[in-house]
């Protein structure tokens, strides 16, 4: 819409400006020195206002446009027949969709409305013969309103923009901390403890901590790749992208209900989809995984179950986290053993 923008406004100004030139020489007007006195600065603030305006400091551009303004106000009544009439209506527009100053716009689109009408009056008066109402020009104001919203929603457009640029650096910084910083964590506390029982001239003992510290590096790598996968994955829709994992997995999905749901849901969802299955994969290889995605009305649920034994599936980092992530964002995420099996089941509000 923007560069539609950019492209239609210099074009219209332009052809505008071409066909009031023409038609005011091709027919006279009852005060052809003035008119075209009046035509040439209206032109020349127009073609300015249009290339060049948005290059200028807050003060010369409201002096280019107020020159736009108070020069096509009487041009609307010294050339009643040709297209330079919707030229004090451009103006105004102009002056509420440019000008930072609201009272200022507000303050031209007033100024120009009063001249316009007045500008019948004097144009009569000194022996025009073709005037317009003289109530027609006190319209001319009007478009500083549709220019004022079309800013308030290119403002608010661009603030949503950067807000969502906001939430995306805020979501993957989360996941940087969530994955590597437990990881390094870890890793910083077991090649601590390797130092000092090395120290002490327990090597066997420090050994066991330095293995420890490659495990947890093993492991952090591996959850590195999966944010990474999960960042990419958020691209598609939740339900498709749940679908994927589990039939990666080799699990059966069963999806109830739809709608969206935001980025930050989406992602959580996705990371607790992912732990469960790998958990499931882990310490129940072989059994039946479902996995169920259902949409509330106030929220959206997980739920991935398998029929293998009850062992401690949840008490691993992935998991831990993905319950203060849980806590966070107002849901709450269960990791225990339910049934013949064990069973992961994450509820966010919507």
């Amino acid at each position: 819409m923007k560069l539609a923008d950019e492209m239609f406004r210099p074009l219209a100004t332009l052809v505008l400006a071409s066909v009031t030139a023409i038609q005011v020489a091709t027919r006279p007007p009852s005060l052809p020195a003035l008119t075209w006195t009046v035509t040439a600065v209206v032109i020349a603030a127009a073609v300015t206002s249009v290339f060049a305006l948005d290059r200028l400091p807050d003060r010369g551009q409201i002096a280019v446009v107020g020159v736009f303004v108070l020069a096509a106000a009487p041009l609307f009544a010294l050339a009643p027949s040709t297209a330079g009439v919707a030229f004090v209506f451009l103006a105004t527009g102009t002056a509420g969709r440019q000008l930072e100053s609201r009272h200022a716009s507000v303050a031209l689109a007033v100024g120009g409305a009063v001249l316009a009408m007045i500008s019948t009056w004097v144009a009569e008066a000194l022996g025009a013969t073709v005037v317009p109402p003289w109530w027609l020009g006190l319209t001319a104001g009007l478009p500083v309103y549709f220019g004022l919203v079309r800013r308030d929603r290119v403002a608010a457009q661009a603030a949503a923009e950067y807000t969502a640029v906001l939430e995306e650096r805020g979501r993957i910084a989360r996941e940087i901390h969530d994955v590597v910083g437990h990881s390094l964590s870890g890793i910083a506390v077991q090649l601590d403890m390797a130092d000092a029982l090395h120290g002490a001239g327990k090597s066997a003992e420090a050994n066991e901590a330095v293995l420890r510290a490659r495990a947890l590096a093993v492991s952090g790598l591996k959850e590195t790749r999966r944010a990474v996968h999960a960042l990419r994955e958020s691209t598609l829709p939740l339900t498709e992208s749940i679908a994927r994992l589990a039939e990666t997995h080799g699990a059966t999905f069963r999806s109830t209900g739809e709608g969206p749901v935001s980025v930050e849901i989406a992602q959580t969802v996705i990371r607790a989809a992912q732990e469960a299955l790998t958990n499931a994969h882990k310490h129940a290889p072989g059994s039946a995984v479902v996995v169920e995605l259902e949409y509330a009305p106030t929220m959206v649920k997980l739920t991935v179950t398998d029929n293998g034994t009850n062992d401690a599936q949840g008490s691993g980092m992935g998991l831990a986290g993905m319950r203060e992530r849980a806590e966070l964002l107002g849901g709450k995420l269960f990791a225990g053993p339910e049934g013949p099996g064990w069973t992961v089941r994450m509820e966010l509000p919507r």
